[in-house]
């Protein structure tokens, strides 16, 4: 059975050619355009990892790692930060937010590939 990753970015294009990537490596994915549709998403689907961006709508991506590291249900799930933020005190904020990796836009692809491997085979 296929390893499900969860994909949040609110640009529709890096969603579609993440997705793309992923699922040529044979991983199942789910896409969700904002923090707070991430977040339900993440809670209905458990997916075994999650792409997520830092600079959203609704919810920006700190937030929903934080809400899903603080939950004993989600908070074995990995989270990667995948954001055009690339300031050391943004990849600070995303390591105090349990986020088991953090990659900037504009990110090689394989690079994103090989840290998902790393993280669920």
């Amino acid at each position: 059975m296929p390893k499900k990753i969860l994909i949040v970015d609110d640009e529709p294009t890096i969603l579609k050619l993440i997705a793309s990537r992923l699922q040529a490596h044979g991983y199942e994915t789910i896409t969700a355009s904002d923090g707070q549709e991430g977040l339900s998403r993440a809670r209905a689907d458990k997916p075994d990892l999650i792409i997520l961006d830092v600079m959203m709508p609704k919810m920006d991506g700190y937030r929903v790692a934080k809400m899903l590291k603080l939950d004993d249900l989600y908070k074995g799930i990995p989270i990667i930060f995948l954001t055009a933020k690339v300031q050391e005190q943004d990849r600070e904020t995303g390591r105090l937010t349990g986020a088991e990796a953090y990659l900037t836009k504009p990110c090689d692809p394989e690079l994103l590939i090989s840290k998902v491997t790393e993280l669920i085979g």
